[in-house]
């Protein structure tokens, strides 16, 4: 009696192919994740430029380790994980990741305080780059990449609350650019 197996999925092709060191199959891979993972660099780094570093020193290692990858959650996670590990420490490196531990006091703001319609990704991602370091970190964490405080805590060698406080200063200061940019959007229209 013959046992049917279950045919390998496209991904489990790429990887396995990743793993053989089969060029062709790395390159598919990069092409496959390389915008994602930029937007992702794009929003520790500081500038374009250390974005791209951070990303290719990043593939470099995913391409290292993949056969370390247990598939135990989805490829593009285990991708994306490395890319904000690999951005943390290339920061930490440079000494643009530098942490207060003094607790901030900031009022909660939700989500409903603000509209993020009507601007472009463009115009999000500067403000949030503009953002001091230690407020971009914890921003990202906590807010696109979804790890809770003290997981970030832990990341970034600060306590839970210094982390929940970065958090709410990061905001507040978001708060304040769309406020500022809306009152300049308004002053531009009547005055024309």
């Amino acid at each position: 009696m013959k046992l049917f197996t279950k045919p390998k999925s496209d991904e489990e092709k790429l990887i396995e192919g990743c793993i053989a060191g089969k060029r062709e199959m790395q390159r598919l891979l990069y092409d496959l994740y390389a915008k994602k993972m930029m937007m992702v660099c794009l929003r520790y780094a500081p500038t374009t430029f250390e974005a791209e570093d951070i990303m290719q020193d990043a593939f470099v290692k995913v391409f290292a380790n993949i056969a370390n990858f247990k598939r135990d959650c989805p490829l593009e996670f285990w991708i994306r994980r490395i890319m904000v590990n690999t951005a943390l420490k290339h920061l930490r490196g440079k000494q643009l990741l530098t942490v207060s531990h003094e607790a901030e006091e900031v009022g909660n703001l939700s989500a409903e305080d603000y509209s993020l319609s009507g601007y472009s990704m463009d115009e999000l991602l500067g403000m949030i780059q503009s953002l001091a370091p230690r407020y971009r970190m914890v921003f990202n964490l906590y807010a696109i990449e979804g790890y809770n405080h003290k997981e970030i805590g832990e990341m970034l060698g600060i306590s839970e609350g210094t982390s929940k406080s970065q958090y709410s200063r990061a905001r507040a200061i978001l708060q304040s650019m769309l406020t500022r940019q809306e009152n300049n959007y308004q002053e531009h229209v009547i005055s024309s």
